[in-house]
């Protein structure tokens, strides 16, 4: 058995994985209520809310969902939860171990990509007057993480700077320009990989998801 095939993950593993990411982050939603960290809890909150995206597919629209996809995005919000914990006593992840704030960064930068591609794909193949060529959806999909990403940065100065205003602990911390910078060259290696690799993954789940919007359309009564 070669190298490869070890390393793969069967699609029961990554489903058990998934699950297991979910409960520590709702786990991590009730340390953030016993700590009384608002950051903790805000950013657990979100992840187990963005977690729900995927069954909400499949179960209200009918998209299957490809295990591998759905790991993706749960280890990109996972370990950006589980960095605002770090471990008992101690600080978070995001100080305390050197360049987890990056990959942390460039994970969640791919799932940014991985959306954008998603969309402009879906755009492109349902409209029959919109051909984007795929020079163009690269270079689309690393401006729009680009833009998200400064967006990101400008929220996290933001909600630094008005908890510093008001005496509490920031929902997001914002480390300064160099931070912000890495932060950005990080974001675009992301989009890169996703770019470049990770389409191939998204091209079932564009499929599904152009079917039901074809099948949605096709249902609407004809107008008068």
């Amino acid at each position: 058995m070669s190298l490869r095939s070890r390393l793969r993950l069967s699609t029961y593993r990554q489903q058990q994985l998934t699950k297991v990411m979910e409960f520590v982050l709702t786990g991590l939603f009730f340390i953030g209520l016993e700590r009384r960290s608002v950051g903790i809890s805000i950013n657990a909150a979100i992840g187990l809310i963005v977690l729900q995206i995927p069954p909400l597919l499949e179960r209200d629209y009918s998209v299957p969902m490809d295990p591998r996809l759905t790991l993706w995005i749960t280890t990109a919000v996972f370990l950006h939860s589980l960095g605002t914990v770090g471990v008992p006593g101690g600080s978070g992840f995001y100080q305390s171990i050197p360049g987890y704030d990056h990959l942390t960064h460039a994970l969640s930068a791919s799932v940014v990509a991985g959306a954008g591609y998603a969309t402009i794909r879906a755009l492109d193949e349902h409209w029959n007057d919109v051909h984007l060529p795929d020079r163009f959806v690269f270079v689309f999909i690393l401006m729009f993480v680009l833009a998200f990403g400064v967006f990101w940065e400008v929220i996290e100065f933001t909600t630094s700077a008005a908890a510093t205003a008001i005496g509490g602990s920031p929902v997001l911390t914002q480390y300064g320009i160099e931070d912000t910078m890495k932060d950005l060259i990080f974001n675009t290696i992301g989009a890169v990989i996703v770019a470049t690799w990770g389409t191939v993954y998204l091209n079932d789940f564009i499929t599904q998801l152009l079917t039901v919007l074809g099948g949605e359309t096709e249902s609407e009564p004809p107008g008068e």
